[in-house]
């Protein structure tokens, strides 16, 4: 049985486990999480896409909802059977269309679940939170509810049509904007325990309306502030006794949990006491692959000592020459001046570098750096310099890629901790 089934079930008993959810494509974290799923027997994996990455029109990594599924099992291949899989749909609604009218923006946002559930997604969040054009910003809880129904119908007429399982649903969005916001976080308040309540029952009653009593009985969980968030440069950590309303709104839910998101970068402990305090899905994305820019950008250091011919730090000046070429993932998300641009570029926990590994002169640069320290066996002392946070007797075996695979590993072993109960 999928381990979401029973999360609210042991929440409630006093017995709380949790599931880490990947929202990455990249395919060093995709390796790396398969890697350890395959070595926890009976371990499932939960792995999300969001609208804006993947959609029918290929998102941002160029790749419909049938793609990304068959990337997935391509990495995974018979290292990890395809049933202890569970793909996820994130922010599934109009968001990639907001600049278009409502109309002409929810039907593509009806036809892109349609695609996901197609495809062999299962878990599906259903996100119309935003305001398409000419509309306000923030919409109102019934006007997000009744276009949220709109998206599970379809949803449920694509499973109908495939014969699938009827999908799960998560419901609600939280605030700031997926992904981390663009300025430093001096003060943030957890979602009010009223405000998530009418969330809940707004839906349930539209729901109800619409004849969708009985998907409405899928939603598994509800997205909220739970008081944890990442900016360009600094991070909000887990404060229990903030979202103590939230955590007891959940004794008159006895179906339901919380989904979190942006917890990139919280410790093992505030995970822990996450999942403990009813937010057991535990969604992570920007800091996996901020943890990969590190490895990369250490072994680029050392290339830059080791090797004559490799040049002085090859890689992140390849990187620099892509991110000016095409700014589009940046320039309206980070602030200051050309200094500040330039480290914010790199080394930003907003981690917006991560769109441009894909680039072929990017994936050219990596390449470079694997082959130039392939085989080539790195002090321990050189670890300790630039590799800091990893196993120092890594480096004798010159193998690259066990170094990538352990700084992901290194974050993916805290959340797997915290869903054990630390």
């Amino acid at each position: 049985m999928s381990p979401l089934a029973g999360l609210a079930t042991a929440h409630r008993n006093g017995t709380p486990y949790g599931i880490t959810s990947i929202c990455s494509a990249h395919p060093l974290v995709i390796q790396t999480a398969i890697r350890r799923a395959a070595a926890s027997k009976e371990k499932y994996l939960l792995i999300e896409a969001t609208c804006n990455q993947v959609n029918q029109f290929g998102g941002y990594t160029g790749m419909t909802p049938e793609m990304f599924v068959a990337f997935v099992l391509e990495i995974a291949g018979k290292g990890l059977d395809a049933s202890r899989i569970i793909f996820g749909g994130d922010h599934l609604g109009p968001n990639p269309w907001r600049g278009e009218p409502a109309a002409q923006a929810m039907d593509k946002a009806e036809a892109m679940v349609s695609a996901y559930v197609k495809a062999g997604f299962s878990k599906i969040h259903l996100d119309a939170s935003m305001g398409c054009a000419g509309e306000p910003a923030a919409l109102d809880d019934e006007l997000i509810a009744t276009r949220a129904a709109r998206l599970a119908q379809a949803a449920e007429t694509a499973a109908r049509a495939i014969g699938s399982a009827l999908p799960v649903y998560i419901i609600g969005t939280e605030v700031p904007a997926p992904g981390g916001v663009d300025h430093a976080i001096n003060d943030l308040k957890p979602t009010e325990a009223a405000a998530a309540r009418r969330t809940i029952d707004v839906h349930r009653d539209i729901f109800a309306r619409e004849g969708l009593t009985d998907a409405f009985a899928r939603v598994l969980a509800v997205v909220v502030q739970p008081g944890v968030e990442f900016g360009s440069q600094n991070v909000v950590t887990y404060n229990p006794e903030k979202s103590q309303g939230l955590t007891g709104l959940l004794d008159e839910q006895p179906s339901l949990v919380y989904e979190a998101h942006s917890t990139d970068y919280q410790s093992r402990a505030a995970l822990t006491a996450l999942v403990a305090n009813g937010f057991p899905i535990l969604k992570v994305g920007p800091g996996l692959t901020f943890a990969l820019r590190e490895a990369l950008y250490g072994l680029d250091l050392i290339a830059s000592e080791m090797v004559a011919d490799y040049g002085d730090r090859s890689l992140a000046r390849t990187m620099e020459r892509v991110m000016v070429a095409a700014p589009g993932h940046w320039h309206n998300h980070y602030h200051g001046s050309e200094a500040d641009l330039y480290l914010q570029r790199h080394y930003s926990y907003s981690d917006r570098i991560r769109y441009y590994w894909s680039n072929p002169i990017a994936v050219a640069a990596v390449d470079r750096l694997r082959r130039a320290l392939d085989g080539v066996a790195i002090p321990e002392t050189l670890m300790r310099q630039f590799l800091p946070t990893l196993p120092a007797r890594l480096g004798p075996a010159g193998n690259p890629e066990a170094i990538f695979h352990a700084a992901i590993g290194a974050v993916l072993a805290d959340y797997d901790a915290a869903c054990r109960g630390g």
